[in-house]
């Protein structure tokens, strides 16, 4: 039993567009997957709500409308407890496994460090995953079956934009815990939006993504402390007219981190993330041929 048989009936991940797509955007909701298979949770010490700490809920719902406003949104069903395609293929902990990873095995990446690599050791406030080590076939399957075909289609929806649009903006969509402060400050955002401290989207996109969510009053801040990850980092090159931004929600907008049930709040949310992926979509094409800021 491998990581194919564990999404043989439910696939690993969906890619949601309309007919025709209208808009040089692509969505991805890489950690909001709410497929647990019966064999992984076999595999783990924790209970079915304790395994969900890490999970970016209902995240894709949230940038739902982003579909019939003529953007693809690739969501992932898998967990982000089983895989995490927000990282490099080969970040693993030799530590979690029975046999030794492969000597290209990334082993030293201050997210492994964390418990927090492509196979994740850790869920929310330090969970540990697992009671003992795995095989390393679990790695090896899940990375072949899942991570890699993820990235090979969100590879696939970026370059078919590009090359009808002649450049392509990925909006990667992500929440957050309510805890999450800035710095001496004690600010909670509502959003963080990440740039890669501006390396990896153009200046003026990332501008007016803040922009617009400070004018519907929500409290916004900017690549701290998640300037984005993997996929904002090996995605966005706006010298090749590829743009990457990281969305990052604060979960107690639109939820009970405890009971994971949706509040009162989320369909208001919904409907202002609907005005803010139309207002972002509709942005001059002039604007995506402004520099990236320089590294901050």
């Amino acid at each position: 039993m491998t990581a194919k048989s564990d999404f043989s009936v439910v696939p690993p991940f969906q890619v949601r567009e309309s007919a025709d797509q209208r808009v040089p955007f692509v969505f991805n909701s890489p950690h909001s997957g709410r497929h647990y298979p019966e064999r992984f949770l076999a595999l783990t010490r924790l209970d079915r709500m304790a395994i969900r700490r890490s999970e970016d809920s209902y995240v894709d719902e949230l940038f739902g409308a982003a579909v019939p406003l003529g953007a693809p949104l690739l969501a992932a069903n898998f967990p982000r407890a089983y895989l995490d395609v927000n990282r490099e293929p080969w970040e693993l902990d030799p530590r979690m496994f029975v046999e030794p990873v492969p000597s290209f095995a990334n082993i030293r990446s201050a997210r492994v460090a964390g418990g927090l690599g492509t196979v994740p050791k850790l869920v929310g406030e330090g969970l540990d995953i697992y009671a003992g080590r795995l095989p390393l076939v679990e790695a090896v399957s899940r990375i072949e079956h899942v991570y890699k075909p993820y990235h090979d289609t969100l590879k696939r929806l970026l370059t078919r934009t590009h090359q009808r649009f002649g450049y392509a903006v990925l909006i990667d969509c992500h929440s957050m815990p309510a805890s999450i402060r800035i710095g001496d400050t004690g600010l909670r955002p509502d959003f963080i939006i990440g740039d890669r401290f501006g390396v990896s989207a153009t200046r003026a996109l990332t501008q007016t993504a803040i922009s617009l969510l400070v004018s519907m009053g929500y409290t916004v801040a900017h690549n701290k402390p998640y300037a984005g990850g993997f996929i904002t980092e090996h995605y966005g090159r706006p010298a090749r007219g590829l743009h990457a931004l990281q969305i990052e929600i604060n979960r107690g907008l639109y939820m009970n981190e405890h009971t994971l049930v949706r509040s009162a709040g989320f369909d208001a949310l919904a409907d202002d993330l609907a005005l803010f992926s139309a207002e972002l979509m509709a942005m001059p094409d002039h604007n995506f041929l402004d520099l990236p800021l320089a590294a901050e």
